[in-house]
């Protein structure tokens, strides 16, 4: 257990709860297994977060990422399916899986850097949108993927958690949220697709083979207008004001790029930053205030339109 640092471990702990802790004991058994059966080289991992992801050299040379996670965590297989789907068009390649035991061994990107790098916002932007473009891929048919519809279901869960209150979450918020999924969900016009569904600038890596490439999808079925989301609220300024006004502008950005209507790709991500506040609450592990200080700011911007 030397190799995870006791913050991952409490996070994988407060996550899964006793499934967690089953996945840690075994844990040591588990890179055994992923070194024999790939006759793999593990090297140090990457800063750990909810899951286990380290670089591994192949005995052929071959560069790879291995990433384990909870098996039982259902995200584990929407990635593994999500990476079948996309076939490395626009995403890393899924070298081989285990996904019933949380096993991916994926393609390594390399130089590796995160979209981070690109200091100028708009290029940055340009680039998301770009391969927001490679991975549009139609909604499979009989697939395990949630829908965005599902995942607004999670406000429900923050009503029964505080006997039909809204907890810390301000009322406004949440009950402005719950509208708008609805409104969404009843207008949308254009034929659903499998989306990444946390497509930020630390998923989108430089790579070799195709100038940038999307990591780590979590799957889920939606209208194209919902894919930017949760890059419009990643990496904004402290001042709320001014987060507000880039998060505006890269929704523009996104919308003559794609081909989308900017309002719409705000509305989604006013609600989803509501939502996204809530799984910070439910899971423990972070403050949800940067979520509702967003949520606010699109609020106010919203209403002016």
């Amino acid at each position: 257990m030397e190799r995870l640092p006791m913050k991952f471990q409490q996070t994988v702990r407060s996550v899964h709860g006793a499934n967690g802790a089953r996945w840690l004991d075994g844990f040591d058994s588990l890179i055994q297994h992923c070194e024999q059966r790939w006759n793999l080289t593990i090297r140090e991992a990457y800063p750990l977060s909810y899951n286990y992801v380290a670089p591994a050299d192949g005995a052929d040379g071959r560069e790879y990422v291995l990433k384990l996670r909870v098996p039982e965590d259902p995200e584990s297989m929407r990635e593994f399916d999500a990476l079948r789907l996309y076939e490395g068009r626009g995403a890393v390649r899924l070298a081989d899986a285990e996904p019933e035991r949380g096993i991916l061994l994926l393609e390594r990107c390399s130089p590796g850097r995160t979209l981070l790098s690109v200091e100028d916002d708009a290029e940055a932007t340009r680039i998301a949108g770009a391969l927001i473009r490679k991975l549009r891929t139609p909604a499979p048919a009989g697939s395990r993927f949630p829908t965005t519809r599902d995942w607004a279901l999670g406000l429900q869960k923050l009503r029964a958690r505080f006997d039909g209150g809204t907890g810390p979450l301000p009322e406004r918020l949440v009950g402005a949220a719950e509208s708008g999924y609805e409104q969404l969900h009843a207008t949308i016009s254009s034929p659903l697709q499998l989306l990444h569904g946390d497509l930020h600038h630390e998923n989108i890596l430089s790579a070799e083979r195709e100038p940038w490439l999307a990591i780590d999808p979590k799957g889920v079925i939606g209208e194209p207008a919902f894919e930017p989301v949760q890059y419009l609220i990643n990496r904004l300024p402290d001042e709320p004001e001014a987060a507000t006004r880039l998060i505006a502008e890269r929704a523009r950005l996104f919308a003559r790029e794609l081909e989308l209507d900017a309002q719409r790709i705000l509305a989604w991500t006013f609600c989803h930053s509501v939502l996204s506040a809530w799984w910070c609450i439910e899971d423990g592990v972070s403050d949800a205030e940067s979520s509702i200080r967003i949520a606010e700011g699109l609020e106010t911007l919203l209403t002016r339109h």
